[in-house]
């Protein structure tokens, strides 16, 4: 079994920063890829961020609006991926997921999902 525990959420004003994590937990050989989604009310979940599991810390892409503003990274030694989120806006308000493409030691891949964490950012 496997679980993702996000932390790091909370209410910020425009302009702010936080800092979420990510930490893997369970029955982990191997990590692939690991990204940040979220959620705004009413809307669908979108892709924020993801890096993959290459040397160097691997390689990132962003979703254009996050572009110069977020940056994600990841601890192989910790199994954590970080989504460090400046100069916020009220639209990056939203719950924020962690994913991750995650092999068992019985060498299945599945792809887990965290519980989310609240962002919300006041104007």
């Amino acid at each position: 079994q496997v679980h993702l525990v996000e932390s790091g959420g909370g209410l910020v004003q425009a302009g702010g920063s936080l800092r979420l994590s990510c930490a893997a937990s369970g029955n982990i050989n191997s990590i692939r890829a690991m990204a940040w989604f979220r959620q705004a009310p009413g809307k669908q979940r979108e892709l924020v961020a993801t890096v993959t599991s290459g040397g160097s810390g691997g390689s990132t892409n962003y979703a254009d609006s996050v572009k110069g503003r977020f940056a994600i990274s990841r601890d192989n030694a910790k199994n954590t991926v970080y989504l460090q989120m400046n100069s916020l806006k009220p639209e990056d308000t939203g719950v924020y997921y962690c994913n991750a493409d995650i092999r068992s030691w019985v060498g299945l891949w599945n792809n887990y999902w965290g519980q989310g964490t609240q962002v919300t950012v006041s104007s």
